[in-house]
């Protein structure tokens, strides 16, 4: 049996762990895998040719339409191999924490046809490091007013 590239890209894709979605040159969604669905709450039937306000906060929406613009122009993204990290919303307006990478899709031609990227959830390892660092905080505080009465 012969297995085509495409078959088993898109059996990679299907089967990640990480959410993986894909948008075009304007900002539609026309890629959201099974990981996608689980992370934000869409099936990819409610994902599919929406714009990607559908997962961005209302607030981050002006920065990010700005950059999205910027990088569909020049082709070019300050944030390739870079891991970043964003608030994202879910389908019911519950606010999570997404780490993500991206990477610039170029057709055939060599222009931009749309942005990938793959995504992880860190809501809760996010808040686990927020209360080590206010638990640190707390410490450092105790000990340096317990120093001062020493």
């Amino acid at each position: 049996m012969v297995m085509t590239v495409i078959s088993v890209e898109k059996r990679i894709v299907d089967g990640a762990d990480d959410a993986i979605a894909f948008a075009d040159k304007d900002g539609f969604i026309r890629l959201w895998n099974a990981a996608a669905e689980r992370m934000f709450h869409y099936t990819a039937d409610e994902a599919l040719g929406q714009s990607l306000d559908l997962i961005i906060p209302e607030k981050h929406r002006p920065r990010h339409w700005d950059g999205y613009r910027r990088v569909m122009k020049t082709g070019q993204t300050a944030y390739a191999g870079s891991l970043l990290a964003v608030p994202a919303l879910r389908a019911d307006g519950t606010l999570i924490s997404v780490e993500f990478s991206v990477t610039l899709v170029h057709g055939e031609t060599g222009d931009v046809e749309g942005i990938a990227a793959i995504m992880r959830e860190v809501t809760e390892r996010r808040a686990a490091l927020r209360a080590l660092q206010q638990e640190l905080a707390d410490l450092r505080e105790r000990i340096g007013t317990s120093g001062e009465s020493t």
